[in-house]
């Protein structure tokens, strides 16, 4: 410690960010002299209604030495090996987005280029029969890869489903204990120093003031900080996204738990199906300038599989994030950063990215520049690419059956985006870049899904010899089948780890 370390670290808000921001800087600022506060109100709600999540979620929980088992029976876990879209590039149309890769690259030759010109000389399943993941998802199957496992059972990657309030409640618990003091209290003002503009402090409703040196702004969709005393700005992105409203509807389960979320396209959004433990999760997300919102409420309702469990809350939202994530002292997380629609269960992520990039940026009082500049190019960089992943659903459509259709199909695109679907459509050629999120698989997942196919494949790829290459692909479906079909099913894993 010296003069410039880090002593007061604020938390405004709870919720999801608020105790994940809590629970990891409990864990990587246990040095004896910074002290972490969370403030936030009973009063004011949070907008969690119920989680799907993507594999780097293992990675947080273990850094905060959460077990795995434990989190599963405290959050109502179940195990998740990706999402199954339908009817979105067609009606009729199903697909599945697994965890992982597609089968095994052969002399440094991508697979799905193997599979491309494969297809070009027989007949083919659809490319997620070389997906470990998505064999066994299929199936209804799960099992947890050993450290020590080989091909083809190392390849199932996973992530988790689970009830949002009870993980924020499990973090608390877990952040409290390690020395984390919560604050009950509503803010209702900020005070900022006259000569830069930093946050000082916040007041609350009852007269006591939180002072601090780093400020976390968790307060959701507001921005309480980030925004209302900083005025960072938003960028808005509903031109490429229109959906702005969404219901969400927890029902009874209806058999056993399935190890993957489904997206299914409906006439002016999309609704998800996220099954826990002890409930299904619902909700519609969709465009108020195409459906009402009684009746997405009606069409929510009357497609619940099982009994409706509590009343339909609706949320309102703009697509978009700040144009700074870290300004000043104060840094955004979650709503407060930003939304992006959970389509591809992002949400939770961004999260842990947030954190995880502010570790490892982490300032001491004098903030120099160059580490908020940083931490927002990084940030911004990870945002758009979920923002053109996201877009790439609602584009690559051949639907005609609703002016909501009819907009998202015919709409402009980033120029990022369009150039990724240019490329990927001559032969198949994908690069990720920087801290983009989504691999090579995952854009071959929705792009072919979505009846984006190559007119061709890399040239090199010929180099290698035909029969080999069909046996290859033979051996490698029939080995990822007959491990799927000799692993548990999903409900037996599940009762087997809770």
């Amino acid at each position: 410690m010296n003069e410039h370390s880090i002593r007061d670290v604020v938390i405004v808000g709870g919720g999801t960010a608020g105790w994940m921001a809590a629970a990891a800087f409990s864990r990587v600022l246990n040095n004896g002299y910074t002290r972490i506060t969370l403030v936030e109100s009973d009063e004011i709600g949070t907008v969690g209604v119920g989680e799907a999540t993507i594999p780097p979620i293992l990675r947080f929980n273990q850094m905060i030495g959460l077990a795995e088992n434990q989190f599963l029976a405290e959050t109502g876990g179940t195990f998740k090996l990706g999402i199954e879209f339908v009817d979105w590039g067609a009606l009729g149309d199903r697909y599945f987005h697994p965890f992982g890769n597609y089968g095994q690259d052969l002399e440094g030759i991508p697979f799905h280029q193997l599979y491309l010109r494969e297809r070009a000389r027989r007949p083919l399943p659809e490319i997620a029969a070389w997906s470990m993941s998505a064999v066994a998802a299929s199936l209804g199957r799960f099992g947890r890869p050993a450290a020590t496992a080989q091909s083809p059972i190392r390849d199932l990657f996973y992530a988790f489903h689970f009830d949002a309030g009870l993980y924020a409640q499990l973090l608390r618990r877990l952040a409290e204990s390690r020395g984390v003091s919560r604050v009950e209290g509503k803010v209702v003002t900020v005070a900022q120093r006259s000569e830069d503009g930093f946050v000082q402090s916040v007041a609350l409703a009852d007269g006591r003031v939180v002072a601090g040196d780093l400020f976390i702004d968790c307060s959701g969709f507001r921005g309480l900080l980030i925004e209302d005393a900083l005025q960072t700005g938003y960028e808005d992105w509903r031109r490429w996204l229109p959906c702005d409203r969404a219901i969400a509807a927890p029902c009874a389960n209806v058999g056993e738990p399935t190890p993957f979320t489904r997206a299914t396209a409906r006439e002016a959004g999309w609704q998800w199906r996220i099954p826990l433990q002890h409930r299904t999760g619902n909700g519609l997300v969709y465009c108020s300038d195409y459906l009402e919102d009684d009746a997405a409420e009606r069409q929510l309702l009357g497609s619940l599989e099982g009994s409706p469990l509590a009343a339909p809350r609706r949320l309102r939202f703009t697509t978009g994030r700040r144009r700074a994530l870290w300004s000043h002292n104060v840094v955004a997380l979650g709503l407060a950063g930003g939304f992006l629609e959970p389509l591809e269960s992002t949400s939770i992520h961004l999260i842990q990215s947030g954190i995880s990039r502010l570790i490892a940026l982490f300032p001491d009082k004098r903030f120099d520049p160059i580490e908020r500049e940083e931490y927002n190019r990084q940030m911004g960089t990870l945002y758009d690419d979920v923002r053109d992943f996201i877009i790439l659903h609602y584009k690559a459509t051949s639907r005609t059956d609703s002016p909501f259709w009819d907009r998202c199909r015919t709409m402009d695109i980033p120029d990022s985006l369009a150039q990724r679907i240019a490329l990927f459509e001559s032969k198949g050629r994908l690069f990720r870049e920087g801290h983009e999120l989504f691999s090579s698989p995952s854009w071959v997942a929705v792009c072919m899904g979505q009846h984006i196919v190559p007119s061709d494949h890399e040239p090199i790829a010929d180099a290698l010899d035909e029969d080999l290459v069909a046996q290859a692909l033979d051996q490698m479906q029939r080995g990822y089948r007959e491990t799927a079909e000799r692993l548990p099913t999903h409900g037996e894993f599940l009762r087997r780890c809770t």
